[in-house]
């Protein structure tokens, strides 16, 4: 059953599908195929627990490591043999050989890496679903609803519910790419690919000063308009815009050279992977002049910040496996109201309770070899919610 209306450029309609309601053995059967995935992600989440805290020590030890170790460079302009093979610090302006090119819209700039951003003007579908019981069956109640929008990947139009009258082009006439510069320097030495890699702070490129580089191109704004009327766009109508990162030479309408701060192996004029005694690699590169304080202080909150989003993960994975592997008992007794939402809350508890003490206890076994007193500490924190859990017990369900 669907329903059409439009929306002015906005089109909508509903459809309705029903099937019969899943009888005991069949949702029976769902849930046990939910357990072995609830397994697996039980497993997946001591693995995740254990490895981040060896990791987020092993990356602590290595930039306390790297911090005695540093030696900063009094003059970039010039090369000490005295710090061959040693981890130096140094700070200037980027520079590069070579300017950057697009042929295609007219464009050079003095920059590390310049990207070419292309946007299709296409229909996109947007789905909402609702499900509900009716004359003992599970009916559906889909909302589809279509709107044209730029989109820098093309959207199948194959996919959509309703493709007739929202199709959409298979391919782009023009690609996006990045370009980037094949020598970096700053002062004398020159990048790894690893330092270039981090240099991705994109900011978009002004076109106000450049001119319309063909007839069937037209400049809006920041944008290159493939397209009859930029104001009012058709299905397929192009636009392009360009966004660089690291500026290496004064340009008269976007300032001087972006200026980084870098930690890393002197090899010569190159600076490389430092590979530190516990096994971790420094090369590091921030943007701005820093001191090493400074940058040894910004590591150390990025690892911090990591090793609590794992954590955070972890846990989350494990909560997620104990529900799936204990949703049977909820199965099995689905068909009494009260007695369903009793005990979909105590399953709930009962993982919220498990999932806690079982990551501490994870997290404390992987300190064990680097921190074992904290180790200890943790190891009796993970049984706090159990006996949180325990002391809310009735005593007579107790005994």
């Amino acid at each position: 059953f669907q329903q059409f209306s439009d929306t002015g450029r906005r089109k909508e309609h509903v459809k309705i599908t029903s099937e019969p309601k899943p009888g005991f053995l069949e949702r029976l059967s769902e849930t046990s195929g939910g357990m072995v995935i609830g397994f697996v992600t039980f497993l997946l989440a001591f693995y995740l627990l254990f490895t981040n805290e060896g990791r987020a020590l092993r990356t602590a030890k290595s930039l306390d490591e790297g911090l005695s170790l540093v030696v900063p460079l009094d003059s970039i302009h010039s090369i000490s043999q005295q710090n061959e093979g040693r981890l130096v610090h140094l700070a200037g302006a980027l520079s590069t050989s070579k300017p950057l090119f697009d042929p295609s819209y007219g464009l050079s700039l003095q920059a590390v890496k310049l990207k070419r951003n292309v946007e299709m003007y296409q229909w996109v579908e947007y789905e909402e679903s609702n499900e509900y019981e009716e004359n003992g069956e599970i009916k559906k109640e889909t909302k589809y609803s279509y709107n044209t929008e730029w989109k820098s990947e093309v959207v199948n139009s194959r996919n959509f519910d309703r493709e007739i009258g929202h199709k959409n082009p298979s391919a782009m006439a023009v690609e996006s790419f990045t370009a980037v510069s094949s020598n970096v320097q700053v002062g004398s030495f020159v990048l790894s690919k690893g330092l270039v890699d981090k240099i991705d702070d994109f900011k978009q490129l002004s076109l106000s000063h450049l001119e319309d580089p063909h007839a069937d191109v037209t400049r809006g704004g920041d944008y290159f308009y493939h397209s009859d009327n930029p104001r009012r766009p058709e299905v397929g109508d192009l636009r392009v815009s360009f966004f660089y990162a690291g500026l290496s030479g004064d340009d008269p309408h976007l300032g001087s050279a972006d200026k980084v701060t870098v930690i890393a192996r002197q090899r010569g004029d190159q600076l490389i992977p430092y590979h530190t005694k516990s096994g971790d690699v420094l090369e590091i590169l921030y943007p701005g002049d820093l001191s090493v304080e400074e940058v040894f202080q910004k590591e150390h909150e990025s690892n911090t910040m990591k090793t609590w989003a794992l954590r955070a993960a972890g846990w989350f994975s494990m909560f997620v496996g104990i529900s799936l592997m204990t949703r049977i008992f909820y199965t099995l007794v689905d068909w009494f109201p009260v007695v369903r939402d009793l005990v979909n809350i105590g399953l709930k508890a009962f993982a919220l309770c498990v999932a806690s003490s079982l990551s501490l206890l994870t997290i404390s076994v992987g300190w064990l070899f680097y921190r074992p007193l904290w180790a200890l500490l943790l190891a009796l924190l993970s049984v706090v919610p159990i006996v949180v859990a325990r002391s809310r017990v009735p005593p007579k369900k107790q005994q």
